[in-house]
């Protein structure tokens, strides 16, 4: 339905004009609003964690692997280089600093002792047998870790024990 507005006056028609129309929205969102979409990113948050932190878990045991297998290949040149593989005495930091054992010692086999702590901050576990096999293991998260391991006939198979 329109108002003819010819009879009205210009000082009519411009009220009418002003309160006919809606004034527009002051701009912005309802406290309803905010409170749903906090609701629904807290949903996605505590759905998204446990996967996050388990992919945390898994790159740490992966470069535990990978920093035992580097061990690995620093003992056998130690190995090459020396007749045999550090005492237990000297351990893995024969492979960083010269041993009196080690007369024709021509390291550091690995670049920085900070290699031989594994993620979870904790030393390498090394043993060596009387016949020459060597056992490279870490802990594992709780410290706890059973002892697997990583022999000089199963350099390939390096890995450290999930916990």
């Amino acid at each position: 339905m329109t108002v003819d507005t010819s009879k009205f006056s210009a000082s009519q028609r411009y009220r009418r004009r002003l309160c006919g129309k809606r004034r527009p929205a002051v701009a912005g969102y309802t406290l309803l609003e905010l409170l749903v979409v906090m609701g629904i990113l807290a949903a996605l948050t505590a759905m998204a964690t446990p996967q996050v932190m388990g992919y945390f878990g898994k790159a740490k045991t992966q470069s535990a692997q990978l920093q035992i297998e580097n061990i690995n290949t620093a003992l056998e040149m130690y190995y090459v280089e020396n007749g045999s593989y550090p005492s237990p005495s000297a351990g893995l930091r024969a492979l960083v600093e010269a041993s009196p054992e080690a007369p024709r010692w021509n390291g550091p086999y690995l670049k920085n002792a900070k290699t031989l702590l594994d993620p979870w901050g904790r030393p390498y576990q090394y043993s060596v047998t009387e016949q020459g096999e060597y056992n490279v293991y870490s802990l594992g998260p709780t410290g706890k870790g059973t002892k697997k391991p990583t022999s000089a006939a199963n350099a390939n198979r390096a890995w450290a024990d999930n916990g």
